[in-house]
């Protein structure tokens, strides 16, 4: 039997996919990926307005969860409470219009991107991977917004296997736009992994949150539970319908070669064995508990539980735990306090490592420093912010600051989240 697992790879400008024994072998060359900014400048300090910008991003993201959650399941985990939409500063929304025509010259490094194939025939949309949302949503052929005048657009009468599904699709967010449009169904492949039938959006309004980013939506790859759209994510569906033979997949994320394994892990890529945690089902995340978190050799705040968010780009937690690590880092000081991004010596990083029970996994210092405080500062700002997300006093979010330290398996079958230390 041939193995049902396909690779999407994710290079600094080219992305590879391995075609699947499910269809008729396809030969793919480098599709070619725009190069992504992140919340180091060019000239190696931080971006404090992109910062604040995912961060509010992250927060109407997580928002928008609970409220699918409770929507879903008719409440709520302790703890967990839906906040106010928060909203982005006019300041600083005029700041990042103005540098969207710039060229990027930073590495790709801030979003996971890949190609997916949806209809037949297949109409191609870059997205991203998120394992911290469940929809798949991508702009309509319909769509009126300025936003998606350079984006692929969906055209559901061009394809053969479309079908027009009950209810409609809708984020709103902090600047106040919304994505939003019709539910349809169709056949999706990514990587080669086709599946059928599988529910997703078609957007006729697009955020202008979205005008400078490359992609064209998202690929959701959390739990059903936190579904807008109230349907199995596609990895879910793939699954059920026995696309893939293993009902996990393994991220592997760096400044190039990326790669997210569909139906398994890629062994090439870490070394030992896999440590696996069990995931808390009930938030509808990649949701662990029994976390802890070190500088140096001291342990700063232990027994918190972590969600793994590969659409967040870096990591957070409650104010006091973030607070508390940082009284364990030598000279660090508060930096924003509306935003909650602390400093600390640049020549000084502190070791930073996570531990679930087993092994302790170490933030590498390039991975934890953003970028000095400004140009010639001998201070550099942390990639562990402070904010409360509205997901409790013992939930920390860690985002792709986290997850570029080691090989992370999610893992359906075993309901937990896996890590490995990088080969």
């Amino acid at each position: 039997m041939f193995a049902k697992a396909s690779v999407v790879s994710f290079i600094t400008l080219s992305m590879l996919a391995c075609a699947s024994p499910l269809q008729p072998q396809q030969a793919r060359g480098p599709i070619a990926l725009p190069k992504r900014s992140t919340l180091t400048k060019s000239d190696g300090t931080f971006d404090l307005d992109k910062a604040i910008a995912q961060t509010i991003a992250t927060s109407n993201k997580h928002r928008q969860n609970l409220i699918n959650l409770q929507n879903n399941t008719g409440s709520l985990p302790q703890g967990f409470e839906i906040k106010p939409l928060a909203s982005l500063p006019t300041k600083i929304q005029d700041n990042l219009n103005k540098r969207q025509a710039e060229a990027l010259t930073d590495e790709d490094d801030e979003g996971w991107a890949g190609t997916v194939s949806i209809g037949t025939p297949g109409q191609k949309f870059l997205v991203d991977f998120d394992t911290g949302s469940s929809d798949l949503w991508i702009p309509s052929s319909s769509c009126t917004s300025t936003t998606c005048s350079q984006k692929s657009k969906y055209d559901s009468s061009s394809s053969s296997t479309s079908s027009k599904e009950s209810g409609t699709f809708s984020i709103q967010y902090g600047d106040g736009s919304t994505v939003s449009g019709p539910v349809f169904s169709d056949n999706v492949t990514v990587a080669g992994i086709q599946v059928s039938k599988q529910t997703f959006s078609s957007v006729t309004t697009l955020s202008s949150t979205f005008a400078s980013d490359p992609i064209d939506g998202i690929l959701g790859l959390a739990f059903p539970a936190i579904s807008n759209l109230k349907a199995d994510p596609f990895f879910v569906t793939a699954n059920s319908q026995g696309a893939v033979n293993s009902n996990e997949f393994g991220f592997y994320l760096a400044s190039s070669k990326s790669e997210l394994y569909l139906g398994g892990s890629d062994s090439n890529l870490y070394s030992g064995s896999i440590e696996y945690h069990d995931v808390d089902t009930s938030s509808g995340f990649w949701q662990i508990t029994g976390a802890s978190i070190a500088s140096g050799s001291t342990t700063a705040v232990s027994n918190f539980d972590t969600i793994i968010d590969s659409g967040t780009t870096i990591m957070y937690g409650p104010p006091s735990a973030v607070k508390e690590f940082y009284a364990h880092v030598s000279g660090a000081k508060l930096y924003d306090s509306t935003n909650g991004f602390y400093s600390f010596p640049c020549d000084s990083a502190p070791e930073v490592s996570f531990s679930w029970g087993g092994d302790s996994f170490t933030v590498s210092s390039d991975n934890f420093n953003l970028g000095s405080t400004s140009s010639g500062a001998s201070t550099c700002v942390g990639a562990l912010a402070a904010q409360d997300l509205g997901l409790g006093d013992s939930t920390w979010l860690l985002g792709d600051s986290w997850m570029k330290n080691v090989y992370t398996v999610f893992s359906f079958a075993k309901t937990a989240v896996g890590f490995a230390k990088l080969s």
